[in-house]
């Protein structure tokens, strides 16, 4: 199964690498993209959990990478809902920076 990392910039301008078990996040986020935190996290939600029931169907084990991943998502986007907004990108925004292949 071809894993996939994805490198994005939160609103405060800092970047991370975060990481799918599956390029179906290619089908969820396009490089160079700013998504608002609401849509960030839900899009990743969606491509994360199909990226893990993909793991399960192949090898009868979720993929806990993929749920970590989501979790540190999770966090980090509540963590911006609750401050003002970032400067370094338009209010409340996650920009796809690019994926890693």
């Amino acid at each position: 199964m071809p894993e996939i990392h994805f490198r994005v910039e939160w609103p405060d301008g800092r970047q991370e690498n975060c990481y799918s078990p599956s390029l179906i996040v290619k089908d969820y986020f396009e490089e160079g993209k700013n998504y608002s935190l609401d849509d960030f996290l839900e899009r990743s939600r969606t491509s994360l959990k199909i990226a893990d029931q993909r793991v399960f169907a192949k090898y009868g084990m979720h993929c806990t990478a993929a749920m970590s991943q989501l979790d540190r998502i999770e966090k980090a986007v509540l963590e911006y809902q609750a401050q003002p907004a970032g400067t370094a990108q338009p209010a409340g925004t996650v920009r796809l920076v690019q994926f890693i292949t």
